[in-house]
């Protein structure tokens, strides 16, 4: 029995997981399931896309708050500025975030990453507790506006609430500006027992996310991820390791050994983690971390803000290794800018051009699709790896007609969406489990999403 013609979809060319294919119809159910993908067909009264069809993209790793201050600190406060001289500033604001601003911020974030290429979101949450340190009353306030914020939007959302326990390796007592973050590991524990009924309302997926090496010591480690694994032995688990080199010394000097051989010999990593930046690893460590079947979550544009370094990606592609994209801390808010930077990024390391490009698929930008799809959809726990049955219909239509594309065959369409548009701005349509969230390049919360957010933001940062 066919899907009524609401839930169908005609596209000239789609970017299929086996690649382009051509006259493609794609239906999906009442819960957005797609139930089939008919290459060389006919539209058959089915609305048509304006232009190639492709995936929604996923975020694995998302700060929503930090979105709020993006841009504020391109500014010299140091004599030689860093990842720590920058999150000094991050704190600052972090202190000053209420349930209501941080609703408002998100809201418009995901409206923007929608807008962006963006379907669903892997929402990295530390935020936890009143502006002085104490638990709200509802200990999950602010997970809870983050929810209601992605309904609103109408975004998939993975939810990662933070495990922070200490300020350094070796179990170093907190510094007074975490305090809005610190949880005990039976806490934590608690929070996702009540977080897992409101997640699932909204179809979302609810996993954990032990904060780094340096704040979750070894035995909370293992007691948090052996309770996640008993509420539910499929949830993700993300953690940031070896983002910076000051972070890889401290570890060798607390342990004898680097952030991720310590976690892979210390740790049940398998395909369930999200290895969050790895950008400082030894060629074993590649090895060995690709072996297991973890996603690496590579942020570019972050990476480059905060002057992190650059992913060996043809290394870890060698072994095998999975990887998706985020958008971090939000300087920059486009899925198609995160493969640019990202390719970009390899090209000056290597003094090499279309590095991303595989053995079956020549164009980089199609190559990179493809991956970042299926390694996104693993680390965010949900059935979003591409136009295929039984996976959500998460579309994304790019405009034929924009004049960075027209007249161009699909491959070419989506090169330069990548490499040669303003990126967003050859988006025409998008949709989240076949519902349509962006229609002509704009999302019907726009206005009022953003105005909102420029309200937050001015009073958060009103005391500087």
């Amino acid at each position: 029995m066919s899907e009524p013609l609401q839930r169908q979809l005609f596209a000239a060319d789609a970017l299929l997981p086996t690649g382009w294919a051509r006259d493609v119809l794609v239906a999906w159910d009442g819960a957005g399931r797609i139930t089939a993908v008919t290459p060389n067909a006919q539209p058959n009264g089915a609305a048509v896309a304006p232009g190639p069809l492709l995936p929604g993209m996923p975020n694995l790793h998302s700060h929503a708050f930090q979105r709020a201050f993006a841009g504020l600190t391109e500014y010299r406060g140091e004599s030689q500025d860093s990842f720590w001289s920058w999150r000094n500033l991050m704190y600052r604001f972090a202190a000053r975030i209420t349930p209501e601003s941080l609703e408002a911020i998100a809201t418009w974030l995901y409206v923007e990453m929608l807008e962006a290429g963006y379907t669903s979101v892997c929402e990295f949450h530390y935020v936890h507790h009143d502006q002085d340190g104490r638990p709200y009353a509802d200990d999950a306030t602010l997970s809870l506006a983050l929810l209601r914020a992605a309904k609103s939007a109408g975004i998939g959302i993975t939810l990662l609430p933070v495990l922070y326990q200490t300020s350094g390796f070796g179990a170093k007592p907190p510094r007074a500006d975490q305090a809005r973050f610190i949880r005990s590991t039976d806490n934590m524990l608690s929070l996702l027992e009540r977080l897992a009924p409101a997640t699932r309302a909204l179809g979302g997926i609810l996993g954990l996310a032990p904060h780094s090496l340096r704040a979750v010591p070894p035995d909370s480690l293992a007691a948090a991820v052996q309770g996640l694994t008993a509420l539910n032995p499929q949830a993700p688990i993300h953690i940031h390791i070896a983002e910076q080199t000051q972070e890889v010394e401290d570890c060798i000097a607390w342990s004898g050994q680097r952030p991720v051989q310590w976690l892979l010999e210390h740790a049940p990593v398998d395909e369930r983690w999200c290895l969050v930046h790895a950008t400082h690893m030894t060629p074993q460590e590649y090895a060995d971390a690709a072996r297991t079947g973890a996603v690496a979550g590579i942020c570019p544009t972050t990476e480059a803000n905060l002057g992190d370094g650059i992913f060996d990606m043809p290394l870890w592609l060698q072994h095998g290794g999975r990887w998706g994209v985020g958008s971090d801390s939000h300087a920059c808010v486009n899925a198609a800018e995160e493969l640019l930077m990202l390719e970009y990024g390899q090209r000056l390391s290597l003094r090499q051009r279309n590095v991303l490009a595989s053995r079956s698929q020549a164009e980089v930008a199609t190559a990179m699709t493809l991956q970042a799809v299926q390694g996104g959809a693993q680390a965010s726990g949900r059935s979003v790896s591409g136009l295929a049955v039984g996976q959500q219909a998460d579309l994304v239509a790019l405009d034929a007609r924009h004049v960075a594309l027209a007249g161009l065959p699909a491959p070419s369409m989506l090169s330069s969406h990548v490499f040669g548009s303003h990126r967003t701005s050859a988006i025409d349509s998008l949709w989240v489990a076949g519902v349509l969230r962006v229609a002509q390049g704009r999302h019907a919360l726009h206005d009022a999403a953003a105005q909102a957010f420029v309200a937050a933001r001015s009073t958060t940062i009103a005391a500087d």
